[in-house]
């Protein structure tokens, strides 16, 4: 599935690129959107080598440019 289907179906500005601030396990960790799959969506987190999988509404801000220090 694609990154319109997480968009329309979520209601999620998700895309390729865009910065995200993963809160799901204590400590926020920053990371970037990388593709879609499956209707989630792969996150490779500020430090990690590869993407991750994480559901488009879950523990997840969606950051806008002047929003992306820790």
């Amino acid at each position: 599935m694609s990154m319109k289907y997480v968009r329309d179906y979520y209601a999620v500005p998700a895309k390729r690129g865009r910065r995200v601030r993963y809160t799901g396990e204590g400590e926020p960790r920053l990371g970037t959107i990388t593709s879609a799959r499956q209707g989630g969506l792969r996150i490779r987190l500020d430090g990690d080598k590869r993407s991750l999988p994480f559901h488009p509404t879950w523990e997840l801000e969606y950051l806008t440019e002047e929003k992306t220090d820790a």
